[in-house]
């Protein structure tokens, strides 16, 4: 049986490289910064400040990669969310050309850690989105056309429907638009390998170690079960399980249920027929599918959010129809793996990144919508920035974005935001 404090029963864990056991926080102790998370947020920020110079502690109450960095598709997708032209009247066009760039560096981002510490993590550079409806596919046009004129350097090509078994052996699409500057990787392995980097800098991680208790001042006190960390500085990387240690923040972001299955190892010509070029491929609807190869041919399919708070049952078995529609060709194949988790979902379908503006000392980054793998990498570079020099360009742009509270208190949130998302999966069925 897993212990709650342990890793998902997911493929990741069953694949994973080697997990040191870190000890929890047992002494009081200082640092220049503490990081409470130890997901690519936490651990990422840990990199960059220690990069600076900095001293830094960072605590995970479970272990490193227990949340949504461990367990995601382990799609690494070009974009920092929902369409950021709408943020013109908060940022202006060069804040929003900001944001674009962005959404494309952080994932070169990802691709230079990888590279500069040779992290095992299986990274295969290659992404499709797929259309459900021609209109979507003509969308893609005017997509790639607005990445050329912003000097895009990688390859990008239209597929039309009768091209489709190229990418994908499926007959449900409507055409697509493979990016070679997006792909996929192992999310766990990467999440450990940083973690490993940052230890290697000098930073002192502590798992097992929950924070009980903030105390503000000058110098923050993060005070443990164990042990306290006092900290000039402190960094909120909690996400979808800050809960109430923030209340400030944590009623900006909803967690929000995501599920994976993984097939057993798949004939490599059956594999082949699916996913041609091994890429990632995520489609366009409100309660998206996204999946791809693992290293091992099996399949990983994933998506179906929900904001209901409550988890299916049977995760295959939810899971497994929605893979059929779109690979009926897998009938007879088993189904290995199954698992979940809380994502981040802020209103705007924008990350939340800046600073406490009762506590100055006291930086955030949150609510990355189904985008974590290249935006908490790029937020982490904007948290050490702020950090360091007082002030970051990107670090503005991003906090002049304003962001709701969900309404109807922790009681209600969820169920209000289910309602809502089912009218905009009627009107999609319509």
């Amino acid at each position: 049986m897993i212990q709650p404090n342990e890793h998902a029963p997911s493929y990741y864990r069953a694949s994973a490289n080697a997990m040191a056991q870190r000890p929890a926080l047992e002494a009081d102790l200082s640092a220049d910064v503490c990081v409470i998370g130890g997901g690519f947020t936490g651990v990422n920020t840990a990199i960059e400040l220690a990069q600076r110079g900095f001293s830094v502690i960072l605590l995970e109450a479970r272990r490193i990669g227990w949340g949504a960095s461990g367990r995601n598709g382990g799609q690494l997708i070009r974009g920092i969310g929902h369409d950021v032209s709408g943020f013109a009247k908060y940022v202006g066009e060069e804040g929003v050309r900001y944001m674009e760039r962005a959404g494309i560096d952080s994932v070169a981002l990802v691709g230079q850690r990888i590279a500069e510490h040779g992290i095992d993590c299986d990274l295969r550079w290659g992404f499709c989105e797929l259309a459900n409806t021609p209109a979507q596919f003509a969308a893609f046009k005017g997509e790639q056309a607005h990445l050329a004129a912003m000097g895009y350097a990688h390859e990008t090509r239209l597929v039309g429907p009768q091209d489709m078994s190229q990418v994908v052996g499926s007959t449900v699409y409507a055409g697509g638009l493979v990016d070679m500057g997006s792909g996929h990787l192992h999310p766990l392995n990467l999440v450990l390998g940083e973690a490993q980097a940052a230890e290697a800098l000098g930073v002192r991680i502590f798992e097992h170690s929950p924070v009980l208790e903030l105390i503000h001042g000058e110098t923050v006190q993060v005070r443990c079960a164990g042990g306290s960390v006092r900290a000039a500085n402190l960094v909120l990387a909690c996400n979808a399980h800050l809960e109430e240690l923030e209340p400030r923040l944590s009623g900006k972001v909803l967690p929000a249920g995501s599920y994976i299955i993984a097939t057993e190892p798949l004939p490599e010509p059956l594999a082949q027929q699916l996913i041609p070029q091994n890429l990632a491929l995520c489609d366009q609807k409100v309660g998206l599918d996204y999946y791809r190869l693992t290293a091992d041919r099996r399949l990983l399919f994933g998506g179906a959010c929900h904001y209901s708070g409550r988890d299916p049952q049977d995760i295959a078995a939810y899971m497994r129809p929605k893979m059929l529609k779109v690979f009926p060709q897998l009938a007879s194949t088993a189904i290995e793996f199954q698992w979940g988790g809380k994502i981040g979902i802020t209103a705007n379908r924008f990350p939340q990144v800046g600073r406490l503006k009762q506590y100055p000392n006291v930086f955030y980054a949150q609510g990355y919508s189904g985008h974590g793998l290249n935006v908490t990498h790029w937020c982490a570079r904007l948290l050490a920035e702020g950090i360091h020099a007082g002030a970051s360009q990107g670090l503005d742009i991003f906090s002049q974005v304003p962001h709701m509270t969900f309404p109807g208190g922790k009681a209600l949130r969820s169920p209000l935001l289910a309602l809502g998302m089912l009218w905009y999966r009627l009107r999609e069925a319509l």
